[in-house]
């Protein structure tokens, strides 16, 4: 199926012959804190897209503030580009009060201003009352878009009537400056900032804002203490292995962060197609025989790019059990693991 073949069956019947609703073009940020955690935002539970849940900084691409978003029937809606990263920075700029920017003279410093400033100006870009370009732009500053790093795309699933097409991106705020004579590589580029404490945007969309290790966020999603929805829990069970709080030291190894790091850019470059291209839309695979929970498929790329060369994930499926308040008892297995148990399964009626 040719490319624009492949883009016009958005507008084909669903099993219940209703039109695929359009998916809206989003990006969000999985920001490391410059001890390797991560930021995690509580949204309120009148949110009409992931109430109550924990989420990664993001939200909708903006016309008037990001410039021109591809149409509908582009394949170019889902590819990584400079209006998806522009949207990503100022939306975390919004969410968190966290400012990714740097300074126009010198490009290896973050941007750093007053805390006053920052929250008119979220204020002000939040409200569109000033363009966020426009107000980096006085201040001497730019948006750190090239520091992005694409870490999958989601696609919802053509049976919810509220899609969204979203472009996830790692970005790494810069290490400790303690022992910054012990980092090599790309990593080490930046000079040491002072980052603001994350902040909620007083309870618009969210009523908390904090940065935790990987391995607390997926401990409070297992307890029930937290809802984290499917793309949330898999890119952090993904990660979790590469970014663990660093145990038994007694002060901050910037050398050992950076090691970290390292090996998440390794993983992420990896696989065919690597992660940093990887399309991801949950199907329904099956529904597990001895707890009941659906088992999501992750290799298809989604609707509007059917026919098209982007896949996901062929190896792991997600298991969740969908509730009115939300996703629980979410897991990542490997799809080999979950056909197993579930043919023994099957053989023991």
């Amino acid at each position: 199926m040719s490319a624009a073949a492949s883009m016009n069956s958005r507008s084909s019947s669903t099993k219940a012959n209703k039109p695929i609703p359009v998916s809206r073009p989003s990006a969000s940020i999985l920001l490391i804190s410059p001890c390797n955690e991560i930021l995690l935002l509580s949204r309120v539970k009148s949110s009409s897209s992931f109430p109550s849940a924990h989420v990664f900084p993001g939200g909708n691409l903006s016309l008037n503030q990001d410039g021109q978003i591809p149409d509908v029937d582009d394949i170019d809606r889902h590819e990584d580009g400079e209006v998806y990263r522009l949207g990503a920075v100022r939306e975390c700029f919004e969410e968190s009060g966290i400012l990714l920017a740097r300074r126009c003279d010198d490009s290896d410093t973050l941007l750093e201003l007053g805390d006053q400033e920052l929250e008119d100006g979220r204020h002000a870009v939040h409200t569109n009352s000033v363009n966020f370009k426009d107000w980096l732009t006085a201040r001497g500053g730019v948006p750190d878009t090239g520091s992005l790093i694409p870490f999958t795309r989601w696609i919802t699933p053509a049976n919810i009537p509220k899609r969204f097409t979203t472009q996830m991106y790692l970005y790494f705020l810069p290490l400790p400056h303690q022992a910054i004579s012990n980092i090599t590589g790309a990593l080490s580029s930046r000079k040491g900032a002072v980052i603001p404490n994350p902040t909620s945007d007083g309870g618009i969309e969210h009523t908390s804002a904090r940065f935790l290790p990987l391995t607390e966020c997926l401990s409070m999603s297992r307890s029930g203490e937290i809802i984290l929805f499917p793309p949330q829990l898999f890119l952090l069970h993904l990660l979790v292995s590469f970014l663990s709080p660093l145990e038994g030291l007694d002060g901050i190894d910037a050398g050992k962060l950076s090691k970290q790091r390292e090996m998440v850019l390794d993983f992420v470059r990896s696989g065919d197609p690597s992660w940093m291209e990887k399309c991801i839309s949950p199907t329904a695979l099956l529904w597990k025989r001895s707890d009941g929970r659906a088992v999501l498929a992750l290799d298809k790329p989604g609707a509007e790019l059917n026919g098209s060369s982007r896949k996901g994930d062929t190896e792991r499926v997600i298991l969740v059990n969908f509730r009115k308040e939300g996703p629980r008892d979410v897991e990542v297995a490997w799809k080999k693991d979950i056909f197993e148990a579930e043919r023994q399964a099957k053989g023991k009626l």
